[in-house]
């Protein structure tokens, strides 16, 4: 790690996105004419209440799940309307994913989950991006450990090197610190954070933590699938206080709209 790359334009956007279930009497709104622009090379948290469409959203931008209406795009890779064989590929080489859940195969070494989605992809791995990557999350003797030798700090930092070695465009993190204690989950978003300062990465974070969003660079926040306020520069102290002074005015979805 020499230097700090700096990154610009728009890693991933939505336009005017809905995200409509059911219908009738069960019609759920999870997302209403969500318009958002995530930067390159930034650290964007997503917040809001339980129900808010904050884990919506990422799955929507990540390619994860189909909108109602709208526009989704990978810089400038245009999702909405493409077919599964295309999402799929544009997941595998544009993408990266850290779940709360590690999601590592219990049968592989750490070294062989981690080179698991380029080996998938028929991709080899960059060996000096390979190594920076290992250095960067700690792990360097632990490469021949499985992940029940492992600690769940140790085995979610295998899952960002994971999802960093790719090289993808824009990693998604639904809640990656949820099964971490303070101590692991603070190792984990230090490492997110300095893969964005020192490599240029874009992440994208779900979270419901204070202190997990106060390593981002900007906090967008929902309320009832709506964005109802961003944050930048955010501490815990600023992130809390919006959180508890989020107003809920979304609009009505009419029954026109629905159908449209």
């Amino acid at each position: 790690m020499t230097g700090t790359i700096e990154a610009t334009g728009t890693a991933a956007r939505t336009v005017d996105v809905w995200k409509v279930y059911g219908s009738g009497e069960a019609q759920v709104i999870a997302l209403r004419s969500v318009s958002v622009e995530l930067g390159k090379g930034k650290f964007t948290a997503i917040m809001g209440p339980s129900g808010s469409g904050k884990s919506t959203l990422m799955h929507c931008l990540a390619g994860l799940d189909s909108v109602t209406r709208g526009e989704v795009f990978i810089g400038d890779t245009r999702l909405t309307g493409m077919n599964d064989k295309k999402l799929t590929e544009l997941r595998r080489t544009k993408v990266g994913f850290i779940f709360q859940q590690f999601n590592l195969l219990p049968t592989l070494t750490a070294e062989e989950n981690i080179t698991l989605p380029l080996s998938i992809a028929g991709r080899k791995p960059d060996k000096a991006w390979f190594d920076t990557v290992i250095d960067t999350v700690g792990l360097r003797d632990r490469l021949k450990h499985r992940p029940t030798q492992l600690s769940g700090g140790q085995q979610q930092r295998v899952a960002c090197a994971r999802a960093l070695v790719a090289r993808p465009e824009v990693i998604f993190a639904d809640e990656p610190t949820g099964n971490l204690d303070s101590k692991s989950g603070a190792e984990v978003l230090g490492f997110l954070r300095n893969s964005v300062r020192e490599f240029g990465q874009t992440i994208v974070m779900v979270t419901h933590d204070p202190v997990a969003a106060s390593y981002a660079d900007r906090v967008i926040f929902l309320a009832d699938g709506a964005v109802v306020s961003e944050l930048f520069e955010p501490t815990a102290d600023t992130v809390l206080d919006k959180l508890k002074n989020i107003e809920v005015n979304a609009p009505s979805l009419t029954k026109a709209e629905a159908q449209q």
